[in-house]
């Protein structure tokens, strides 16, 4: 059976081939929109805006169609308590006293309670929830990172195909696919990325303050949401800048000074300071960073290629024990690059990674264009900044497309100057090029809905929870495993403030006593799920009555169903 993609791509082919034949075909039409395009565009701060704006009303639209996510993947769960924390004023918690049972991944238990992750993608979903549901700071976030790669190519693009950059971004991540439609994360490291893509050419032409504020603050946030990536990114960008300042630049040092030197380094200090802050509320450590706390406590995989392996750890949890010493050291050996054979294998295995996400199959038209790409001055740094980012990639043993988010803006640059080059070619007289690059953008509009990587998603979990939220009093759930149950579909995550929480969530570890759980939240009604059931449902805890008495009362299938298309989102716990 031929899968959709395979469909997509026959379709993408032969809209190549009949632009081949019929280059012009349309032309007054297309035309119209590019002199609109070019109108827009060259009102540069309204086209920014336009596109964000577009972006958020084009993804609310089409709520209908693809409603608002539910969480599925620990590391979403991980930045769900990141946001819960934010939005109740705290950057941490205290530690819980029955943290044992409560105890899941991507999480830190001790010294205190809190998201192992950097807090940027936590922040935006805190902003999200502040305003109604987590989600909507995905919404936010993703229009940023769109606004932010149009800025950017503005300084590498006429402007007109800067604006068609960031529609392309639109179409191929603003709607569909795991970015907007899960809570992993992605876009923030995007605009990250694209601010320090952007200031810097601005800073060689322009000289002013404010670009290298901008560069200070796409580091900031790159050091907060993905900052091994981001200093692979800005290695390239830091070198350029330092060798214009003592080679290339005119002013003089007190304008180095006061234009560059100042307003860069001031931002990175307030960046440092609340880092070491942030570290030191929740580790008691100013330079130890949360993630490393979790990599000492619960790992014995290291991340970098250069770190060396502990010997296993073993934990009571069976679902731990099969994460870190199965699921998770099996990937980690087969990542690892640690031969000649293991490196050239995982760089390709991450080309096609980063291209099938990004690229593939339309914008991988622009790579027929590839030399006179390298052969390019306006963005032969660009070249070698993806050279060095897809490389630096491999220090790491995993890799997922939110990883290269980045490079987004880079990419998105090559891609569009491939398409202006591609443009101009020619067949016995006949503009194929014209029709290449229209064919390139109508597959875009029409293929968006194809996402190119989706995540599972919870959906029992969030219907129970819904359930529970709507009950009255307040609920313990006990959720039991069963042997062959897979550990990357964990239904114990909790709220911030656990003990405040209308429904906690707890683990049955084998061989551990849960007496002392429940003498602790002897006021709840306890309640026990089977999370690899074919449909699961809570069911009262042996022995408690009232559980029992409130199941016949409240737990019927008609409120699941209204709860879970009425707003449980603001539940996500």
């Amino acid at each position: 059976m031929i899968s959709k993609q395979h469909l997509a791509d026959i379709a993408f082919l032969t809209l190549l081939i009949l632009a081949g034949f019929v280059p012009l075909a349309g032309d007054f039409f297309f035309r119209t929109i590019e002199r609109f395009g070019t109108h827009l565009a060259r009102r540069k701060q309204l086209a920014i805006l336009s596109i964000a704006g577009v972006a958020i009303a084009l993804r609310v639209g089409l709520l209908w169609f693809v409603p608002i996510p539910v969480p599925g993947v620990e590391d979403e769960f991980s930045y769900l308590l990141a946001a819960d924390t934010f939005a109740h004023g705290r950057l941490t918690n205290p530690p819980h006293a029955m943290w044992l049972y409560l105890d899941t991944f991507h999480v830190n238990q001790q010294p205190t309670y809190m998201s192992k992750y950097p807090p940027a993608q936590g922040a935006v979903l805190a902003v999200g929830e502040v305003l109604g549901r987590p989600w909507i700071g995905c919404l936010l976030s993703v229009a940023g990172m769109i606004a932010a790669v149009v800025w950017a190519l503005q300084a590498w693009l006429p402007p007109q195909w800067a604006l068609l950059g960031g529609t392309l971004v639109l179409l191929r991540l603003g709607l569909f696919g795991y970015w907007i439609n899960g809570y992993w994360g992605g876009a923030v490291a995007a605009i990250g990325g694209a601010l320090v893509v952007g200031a810097l050419p601005r800073i060689i032409h322009f000289q002013r303050a404010s670009d290298a504020a901008i560069l200070g603050l796409g580091e900031s946030i790159l050091a907060n949401s993905r900052p091994f990536e981001g200093l692979v990114l800005s290695v390239p960008v830091l070198v350029v800048l330092l060798f214009w300042l003592f080679k290339r630049a005119s002013l003089s040092r007190r304008e180095i000074l006061s234009r560059v030197v100042i307003p860069f380094s001031g931002v990175i200090l307030l960046c440092g300071m609340f880092m070491g802050y942030y570290n030191w509320r929740g580790t008691g450590n100013p330079l130890l960073f949360p993630y490393t706390v979790n990599d000492r406590t619960y790992h014995n995989t290291p991340q970098l290629l250069w770190q060396q392996a502990v010997p296993q750890i073993h934990y009571a949890n069976p679902q731990f024990e099969a994460y870190y010493n199965g699921h998770g050291r099996d990937t980690w050996n087969r990542g690892r690059v640690d031969s000649i054979g293991k490196a050239i294998h995982q760089f390709w295995f991450r080309i096609k990674t980063f291209g099938r996400f990004f690229l593939w199959p339309e914008l991988c038209v622009p790579l027929l264009a590839f030399v006179s790409i390298l052969r390019d001055r306006r963005v032969r740094f660009l070249v070698v900044q993806a050279a060095i980012c897809l490389s630096g990639y491999l220090l790491v043993a995993w890799f997922f497309p939110h990883y290269a988010a980045p490079l987004l803006a880079t990419a998105f640059a090559l891609a569009i100057q491939g398409l202006r080059h591609l443009r101009r070619w020619e067949y016995r007289g006949r503009p194929i090029g014209i029709g290449f690059s229209r064919a390139v953008v109508i597959s875009m509009v029409f293929l968006a809905p194809l996402p190119t990587m989706e995540y599972p998603q919870l959906t029992s979990r969030a219907r129970i929870a819904g359930e529970l939220e709507k009950m009255p009093g307040k609920h313990l759930v006990i959720v039991h495993y069963s042997r062959e149950h897979s550990s990357d579909r964990e239904w114990v995550y909790n709220r911030a403030d656990i003990d405040g929480a209308k429904v906690v969530w707890a683990r049955d570890i084998p061989g551990v006593d849960l007496v002392p759980l429940l003498n602790y939240f002897h006021s709840r009604r306890v309640w026990v799920v089977d999370a690899d059931g074919r449909s699961p449902e809570p069911v009262p805890y042996p022995g408690d009555i009232a559980a029992q008495i409130q199941q016949s009362m409240h737990l019927d299938s008609g409120s699941v169903a209204a709860k879970a298309s009425d707003g449980w989102q603001n539940e996500i716990f």
